[in-house]
């Protein structure tokens, strides 16, 4: 009990230093943005739009990567959908075992002290989770939608693959590695195998969780959160997402609320941001980014300086506003029609700044791999009206190619034998 009272004043001290930290700005390196002519200082980055998906920026994107805590997303998107679904909900208590709580108490990870045998409500391990990087609240959280870590995996998979997510290798709902579970870790699994995923990854996930669950943000955001240990013992959390509003950090011509940092010897240090810029609603990933500590900050900055310094959101209202070889498509075996014209629905496209005013951007035609189609020029008819007939490719000088979906405007019949 003593070590106890002692260990509970030491982290209130530490959380109210780190405060300070956050607040002003103490011994966290200034942000120092490079010229953006230079890549990200990262193994792997990149910056979406969350609505759309256009990818603003990529460096190394694809490549799977330890991402340690930034596994928590995924495991908070698969919270949400059993909250959703009416699995769990927030005020539910879950009762901590003595694997949970030996791992909250390992003074190598990042926690909230969990005692054996007390109950936390949903709410608060996430919380803790997701402000703190607490890995026993996770932990907690994985088993109470499970019951063990293989049977928590096989869900984070169906979830990851729903956010568009096919290659990742999922071994915890932590970001730890295999062997730092204990008990809890998978049979037959590597000790040191770690989740492995690309910043596309991390991308998709993140923006599938706040397109379906909007309110993360109102959790991510909040700087100062109380976590009850048990009666008469309170941990001050400090979020250590140093890049929210005020603190020494903080994004520079907009504004981050979310999401979560990562951090072990083989990620290095890691974060998935989210946040409004320009108007537009994004999604960072920066991964292992190398220097000094809180780099990962000053390289999202950078990331983000380097987007808005040479793009902007445009909505794009109508197919006349991009080349005009794409406003049709031809169509074979049509009865008195040979070309249907196609229209695309209003989306926000982000353009370089030097093509805003041009008249037609450049754009080419991709017909949908399922469709009837000759050589990929031409629709078979019949033609419905609405159909969905391929995308419409925006290639935009300097930024990865953006695809918009098109419809037909019209009926095309089939013309008979005779």
């Amino acid at each position: 009990m003593i070590w106890k009272f002692f260990k509970t004043k030491w982290q209130s001290g530490i959380a109210s230093f780190c405060s300070l930290i956050l607040l002003f700005g103490l011994v966290v390196a200034p942000l120092r943005v490079q010229a953006a002519s230079k890549p990200i200082n990262a193994k792997a980055a990149v910056m979406i739009d969350q609505k759309t998906g256009q990818v603003l920026y990529a460096q190394n994107a694809e490549k799977l990567l330890p991402v340690a805590s930034v596994t928590k997303i995924l495991t908070l998107l698969v919270i949400e959908d059993d909250i959703a679904h009416h699995r769990l909900s927030w005020d539910q208590k879950i009762k901590i075992d003595h694997q949970v709580a030996k791992l909250s108490n390992d003074w190598r990870f990042s926690n909230v002290e969990l005692d054996e045998g007390q109950s936390y409500t949903v709410k608060a391990l996430v919380e803790s989770m997701m402000i703190v990087s607490a890995d026993g609240s996770a932990e907690a959280l994985a088993l109470a939608s499970a019951g063990s870590t293989k049977a928590f995996n096989h869900k984070m998979q169906k979830m990851a693959q729903k956010a568009g997510v096919t290659d990742a290798k999922i071994y915890n709902m932590i970001g730890l590695s295999n062997g730092e579970l204990g008990k809890y870790g998978i049979k037959g699994v590597n000790k040191d195998a770690e989740n492995l995923f690309t910043a596309t990854d991390m991308a998709k996930i993140s923006a599938y969780l706040l397109n379906h669950y909007p309110d993360v943000t109102n959790l991510t955001k909040q700087k100062f959160v109380t976590f009850k240990i048990a009666e008469g013992r309170e941990y001050q959390m400090v979020n250590i997402n140093a890049m929210l509003p005020q603190n020494g950090v903080a994004a520079k011509n907009g504004e981050i609320d979310g999401l979560k940092t990562g951090l072990t010897d083989k990620a290095g240090n890691c974060f998935v941001g989210s946040g409004t810029f320009s108007g537009r609603r994004v999604i960072t990933v920066v991964l292992h980014a190398n220097g000094q500590f809180n780099n990962q900050f000053t390289q999202t900055q950078k990331m983000i300086d380097i987007v808005q310094n040479r793009s902007q959101p445009v909505t794009v209202n109508n197919i006349n506003q991009l080349s005009k070889s794409v406003s049709h498509i031809k169509v074979a075996h049509g009865k008195n029609q040979h070309q249907v014209s196609v229209k695309l629905k209003p989306t926000v496209v982000w353009v370089p700044k030097t093509m805003v005013n041009q008249k037609h951007w450049p754009a080419k035609i991709t017909l949908r791999q399922n469709i009837d189609s000759i050589a990929h020029r031409k629709v078979r008819a019949p033609v419905k009206q609405g159909e969905r007939l391929g995308t419409v490719d925006l290639q935009l000088k300097g930024m990865p190619t953006m695809k918009l979906p098109i419809y037909a405007t019209q009926n095309v019949a089939k013309r008979g034998l005779f």
